[in-house]
C-alpha cells in the first residue's frame, strides 16, 4: 500500500560548486585596464603613437623597476607620510567642526558661509600664499593637503547628522538617554554612512592636493618625479608617478572601503539583489 503525500516541498537543489581551478567571479574590474595597455602597447610597437610622448607600458615597466633600484622607497614613502599627516588632521578638524555645525544652529550661521566661500578656492591658488607664510619646508604642504581633506569630511558630517530621520532622536530622548548616549548610539550610526563617504572622497582630494604641494616645492615625492620627469623631457617617469599614484589611492580607497563594509555591516543596501 503507498503512503499517501503529505505535501512535503521539494529539497533545495544543492549549491553548484566552482569548477576546479576557475573562480566564481572573474576580476572584471582588470578587465579594461588590461585592455588599455594592450592598446597602448600595440600602438607604440606598430608606430601609430610617438615612442617618445607615450612610451610602451613595457617602456613604463622598466622606468618603474629602475626606479626602485634609485631611490623609488624614498619618493613613495615621502609621499605616503605626507597624505596620511594631512589627512589625518584635515579629517579630525572636519568631524570636529562638522559635528559642531550641524548641531548648533548658532554655529551654523556663524561658520557654514565661510567655510563655503572657502570650499570654492581652487586648491593651487592656496599654494604662493602658504609658502610665502610657512617656507618651502613640510608645513606648507601639509596645511595644503589637510585643506583637501577637510572639505569632503566636513560636507559628508554635516550632511549625515542633518539627514539623521528626527524619529529617531525623539525615540532616543523617550528613553531618556543622556546627549553623549544618544550622540553613540542614535547620531553616529544614522549619520555613518555619509561620514564615511566623507572620509572616503577627503582622501581622494588629499591625494590630489599632495601632488599639488610636491609639483609647486619638494626634493622628494611622486610631485617631485613628475616634476623631475617634465624638466628632463622624460614620458616615462613621468607616466611611472601617474600609475604609481593610481595604485596608491586605488590601494587607500580599498583599506577604506573595507573599513566600510565593516562599520555597515548591518546595512541591506544592495539594490541589485547581487550577493557580495
Amino acid at each position: 500500500m503507498e503512503t499517501p503525500s503529505i505535501g512535503l516541498p521539494a529539497a533545495a537543489p544543492a549549491p553548484r560548486r566552482p569548477v576546479l581551478g576557475v573562480p566564481r567571479r572573474l576580476p572584471l574590474g582588470l578587465l579594461l585596464p588590461a585592455l588599455a595597455l594592450l592598446v597602448a602597447e600595440l600602438a607604440v610597437r606598430t608606430g601609430s603613437v610617438p615612442a617618445n610622448l607615450m612610451p610602451a607600458p613595457s617602456e613604463i615597466a622598466a622606468t618603474l623597476a629602475w626606479l626602485a633600484e634609485h631611490g623609488l622607497a624614498g619618493h613613495l614613502a615621502s609621499s605616503c607620510l605626507r597624505v596620511a599627516a594631512g589627512f589625518a588632521c584635515g579629517a579630525l578638524l572636519a568631524l570636529l567642526l562638522g559635528a559642531l555645525v550641524a548641531l548648533k544652529p548658532h554655529a551654523a550661521r556663524l561658520l557654514d558661509p565661510s567655510f563655503q566661500a572657502l570650499r570654492a578656492i581652487p586648491s593651487l591658488a592656496w599654494v604662493p600664499l602658504l609658502l610665502l607664510w610657512f617656507g618651502i619646508d613640510e608645513t606648507p604642504k601639509l596645511i595644503l593637503i589637510a585643506i583637501g581633506a577637510f572639505f569632503p569630511v566636513y560636507m559628508g558630517v554635516v550632511s549625515g547628522i542633518r539627514g539623521v530621520d528626527r524619529k529617531l532622536i525623539e525615540v532616543g530622548r523617550l528613553y531618556r538617554l543622556a546627549p553623549l548616549a544618544l550622540a553613540r548610539r542614535v547620531l553616529l550610526p544614522a549619520a555613518l554612512p555619509a561620514v564615511l563617504t566623507g572620509l572616503r572622497n577627503g582622501l581622494s582630494l588629499a591625494w590630489m592636493f599632495m601632488v599639488a604641494a610636491e609639483l609647486i616645492a619638494a626634493s622628494q615625492g611622486l610631485g617631485y618625479l613628475l616634476t623631475d620627469g617634465r624638466e628632463s623631457s622624460r614620458a616615462d617617469i613621468m607616466l611611472a608617478a601617474i600609475v604609481l599614484l593610481a595604485l596608491l589611492g586605488k590601494a587607500s580607497d580599498s583599506v577604506m572601503g573595507a573599513l566600510e563594509k565593516r562599520l555597515l555591516a548591518w546595512r541591506d543596501s544592495d539594490v541589485t539583489g547581487a550577493r557580495a
